[in-house]
């Protein structure tokens, strides 16, 4: 099922440089940007934009998803790479320049790719 604009969990935002993230908040879609789970048990339909501020610009289209068999998979094992380094970056540089980092919002960035991998 390709991502479902109408979830509410659903976020897409365009950066200054024209580059584009089309994701679940929940991190429940291993396919991001490309499909959704078929029967995600999350979903929940946007029922109100309330307090949204719009700009002129509109959802681009989903980007052609790739060829070939096991993105999902593909996916995984680059997450497990970025999930595995994290750690010996944050040593490095806190060896680095003799401090440690504020570990509130790092942390929370890891654990929402640790929360997927479990």
């Amino acid at each position: 099922m390709p991502m479902r604009e109408e979830c509410k969990h659903f976020e897409s935002r365009t950066y200054g440089d024209g580059e584009t993230v089309r994701k679940c908040d929940l991190d429940l879609a291993p396919e991001a940007p490309w499909r959704c789970p078929d029967d995600c048990s999350r979903f929940e339909r946007r029922l109100a934009d309330v307090s949204w501020q719009y700009g002129t610009l509109v959802t681009p289209p989903t980007p052609a998803e790739p060829q070939g068999e096991g993105i999902g998979e593909l996916l995984d094992e680059a997450e497990e790479i970025i999930n595995s380094a994290g750690p010996k970056i944050v040593s490095e540089f806190e060896a680095d320049h003799g401090r440690e980092l504020d570990r509130g919002g790092l942390a929370k960035f890891l654990a929402r790719f640790k929360r997927r991998r479990d």
